[in-house]
């Protein structure tokens, strides 16, 4: 065993301004003592690729080395899209397979594989190795939770179930965590407490109050703060972990991103979308024609729907009005029948999501899904995305049915650009659009390391429900779907023999720098591909506790 064992805790998506501001006001009692007995500071990322921060952890490598930008994929032959949710670590391998030389202990860490090379215990949510490990350890504590990622924020039923279920969900990881450091003194110990990601997608307008829906919530669903008390079950879970540990570990608790109110759902997942449809399909409205021109209407405030792809769905746009007022009222499942008997109310048609449950059972409640039949029609289209938009050019000699030349390749993107600058929030008439990225310079460059999406769209920062296009007219209102989003912002606190404590971390620091952070803290050598560099220098791991 090293002189110096490392524990490494994630608190999946926890936004660092909200616990500095928690802890300033006397809460977060196990963090604010971290914190004061060691190293803190923020830690960001710099590509567009929000999903992929824990294969960035996992591997020490940008999605710019690995090519895994995104969980979905695309298919220039087919325009199919694919979901790969985890990396496939071929090229690079996990930091922590470490082989024979170090004893490693992996719970619930997302994006992590059940990897070879590893000389301890690796447990997922429904995997392990030893192979009986996870079945033990569910009979012990009860089963690891689950949680939707995309659950109703007006489902009462819904956060009420949230609320008890994190709470439980917490308490079983931390009896799994002080399970397995009980069983023998780990030279690595990595875990994620990931409650605080699904807590603040779906509380995060319950608990903000500059969030435009704080305004209308139901007061009287929670007695306290929901968020402030996952927030809080978490400290307390540190806390019971953190007794386990030996006095002379190095302590590491970090987040790769934070949370934030949600400003990429609506403008990647439906306006995005929709403005490319009425760019290829001049004079035609697929979703939630607007008046340009009058005061947005208020948000929408209470849907009657059980779904967010139902509240969208019935918002297609009819240029019949009695004929649209009665879609609105019927049952999402009745709609596609009725279509049936009077036609799809847009030329072309977007396909309902009902039709795509089968074909997409995790995906079909995306817009961007709806206008799938007809990308290989439209000279640009957006991908499914669950961060910033992404642009495809339907590009002749890559697509199978591409329809733009290479020559006008360049003048497309241009023009596309011209269009995303152009929309405005209709609320505040703020630019919608911050930065559009290129993602080649060549239109035919295959380079594996350049994601599918030929445009990446970064949206400002504020949640949008209803757009303005000077060209394409307005969008909206759409109701919101998750009302906490990511944020690129993490940080890092840790403590251990050689930290200074109430010590600041470089204001440079990166997600990237944490695996060889803890390579470099082990003792173990970082592989030349990782990208980052020890946060730490190198005689901290050699430091001993003097009682040691």
């Amino acid at each position: 065993m090293t002189k110096n064992p490392i524990v490494a805790i994630g608190l999946d998506t926890a936004n660092p301004q909200l616990l500095e501001d928690l802890m300033s006001k006397g809460y977060l009692k196990n963090l604010k003592a971290l914190r004061e007995q060691g190293a803190y500071g923020h830690l960001t990322y710099a590509n567009s690729s929000e999903e992929m921060q824990w294969t960035t952890f996992v591997t020490g490598c940008t999605p710019e080395q690995t090519g895994h930008w995104s969980r979905l994929t695309f298919s220039p032959d087919s325009y199919a899209v694919g979901e790969s949710s985890v990396y496939g670590f071929s090229k690079h391998q996990p930091f922590y397979a470490l082989g024979d030389d170090y004893r490693v202990a992996i719970l619930k860490t997302p994006q992590a594989p059940i990897a070879e090379g590893v000389s301890g215990v690796q447990v997922s949510r429904r995997r392990s190795l030893p192979t009986d490990l996870v079945g033990e350890l569910t009979e012990k504590h009860g089963k690891i939770r689950e949680y939707k990622e995309y659950g109703c924020w007006w489902d009462r039923g819904n956060l009420t179930f949230l609320h008890k279920a994190t709470q439980e969900g917490i308490a079983r990881h931390t009896a799994m965590c002080k399970d397995l450091l009980h069983r023998e003194p780990w030279d690595l110990f990595v875990t994620v407490i990931d409650e605080p990601h699904y807590a603040s997608h779906d509380f995060w307008y319950l608990s903000q109050p500059d969030h435009p829906l704080h305004p209308y919530r139901s007061k009287d669903i929670f007695s306290s703060d929901p968020l402030m008390d996952v927030y809080e079950a978490a400290d307390r879970s540190l806390g019971e972990i953190l007794a386990e540990v030996p006095e002379n570990a190095h302590v590491l608790v970090f987040s790769i991103d934070g949370m934030g109110w949600n400003t990429t759902d609506l403008p990647s997942m439906v306006f995005l979308p929709e403005l490319l449809y009425r760019f290829n399909f001049p004079g035609q409205y697929g979703l939630a024609k607007g008046k340009v021109g009058t005061p947005a209407p208020a948000p929408v405030a209470n849907p009657k729907r059980q779904s967010w792809a139902g509240e969208v769905w019935q918002l297609r746009h009819d240029p019949n009005p009695i004929r649209g007022a009665i879609r609105r009222l019927l049952p999402g499942k009745y709609q596609d029948k009725l279509d049936q008997y009077l036609g799809s109310p847009q030329r072309p048609a977007l396909t309902s999501p009902y039709q795509l449950l089968k074909q997409y059972p995790s995906l079909f409640w995306q817009p961007t899904l709806w206008y799938k039949a007809l990308w290989p029609q439209m000279k640009a289209f957006a991908l499914p995305s669950f961060g910033d938009g992404q642009i495809r050019i339907n590009l002749q000699g890559r697509e199978k049915q591409g329809i733009v030349p290479v020559s006008e390749y360049d003048s497309l993107c241009e023009q596309l650009m011209q269009h995303l600058y152009s929309l405005k929030d209709a609320r505040t008439g703020q630019p919608m659009v911050t930065r559009v990225i290129r993602t080649r310079q060549n239109a035919l460059d295959a380079d594996p390391g350049i994601p599918d999406a030929d445009l990446l769209v970064e949206w400002q920062d504020y949640p949008s429900d209803v757009v303005d296009s000077p060209d394409f007219g307005r969008i909206g209102p759409i109701p919101y779907c998750n009302t906490g989003g990511h944020k690129p912002v993490g940080f890092l606190m840790a403590k251990g023999p050689g930290i200074q404590p109430n010590s600041d971390l470089p204001t440079t620091s990166r997600v990237v720098d944490l695996a060889p952070t803890v390579l470099n803290l082990l003792g173990a050598p970082t592989p030349d591909y990782c990208e980052g560099k020890p946060l730490f220098n190198r005689e901290v791991s050699n430091v001993s506790n003097s009682s040691s």
